[in-house]
């Protein structure tokens, strides 16, 4: 690759990464206008009863409602960023590969909001109430700081968002051909251990929440891996040499 080429490489990368910061900086104006909702909504959710938030600092709040307007904008910044990088790299895909890996875009974001929505209507809930009746087991004074109580939240729901990404992550190693079905059959029990102790660790100690929780990492493996092995099925048919 001679220096044009480089130069032509490094002004389209320089593009894009404009466009994705300039996507968020708006996107992170918009967050700081509707934080304080978002943080009067979370509070004012009865799932898992009144907690009163205290601020420790006087410094708390404002990193709170920055770090809600930050956490916004990369959220809604990330389908965006997906997108650039396919723009980028679609010269070099034929137009069949780069049909087929567009629709890996939204998919991976609608995963990802499945998953925040699953561990914060499920498994947070059941952290907190776990971790409440422990609290009151040993006679604590429960004063809950909300920096604690976000850094908590985050702790629990990012993980599990990003283990929702299992699907496209199966697909797109099958699509590029790093992942076959007899090598997928040989990394199931590995890939059982590592879903397992993702579980106990963003679960409740006791087995109902454990299971609540790992059981559904499972079952998003077996499908990913179902839909993994009729994806390499269908290319395999449709390769030339079985044409």
């Amino acid at each position: 690759m001679g220096q044009e080429d480089w130069i032509v490489h490094l002004t389209e990368v320089r593009k894009r990464l404009i466009i994705v910061l300039a996507w968020f900086v708006v996107v992170l104006c918009a967050g700081l206008y509707v934080s304080s909702d978002i943080l009067l909504y979370l509070k004012s959710q009865p799932m898992i009863g009144e907690i009163k938030w205290n601020v420790f600092s006087f410094t708390d709040g404002l990193m709170i409602y920055m770090k809600c307007a930050f956490l916004f904008a990369l959220l809604f910044t990330v389908p965006v960023l997906l997108y650039q990088l396919w723009a980028f790299v679609r010269p070099g895909l034929t137009e069949a590969e780069s049909r087929s890996a567009l629709p890996y875009i939204p998919v991976a974001f609608a995963l990802f909001i499945i998953g925040v929505a699953f561990s914060y209507w499920v498994v947070f809930p059941m952290m907190v109430r776990f971790m409440m009746r422990m609290n009151q087991t040993i006679g604590a004074v429960e004063t809950y700081g909300i920096d604690r109580y976000f850094g908590f939240l985050f702790q629990i729901v990012f993980p599990m968002a990003i283990a929702f990404e299992l699907p496209v992550i199966l697909l797109f190693l099958t699509k590029i051909g790093l992942l076959t079905p007899e090598r997928l059959k040989m990394s199931r029990k590995y890939a059982y251990i590592a879903l397992t102790i993702t579980g106990s660790c963003i679960s409740p100690p006791d087995m109902v929440s454990h299971l609540s929780v790992t059981v559904p990492l499972l079952l998003l493996f077996e499908i990913s891996a179902l839909a993994s092995n009729w994806q390499w099925r269908a290319m395999r048919q449709s390769s030339p040499s079985n044409g």
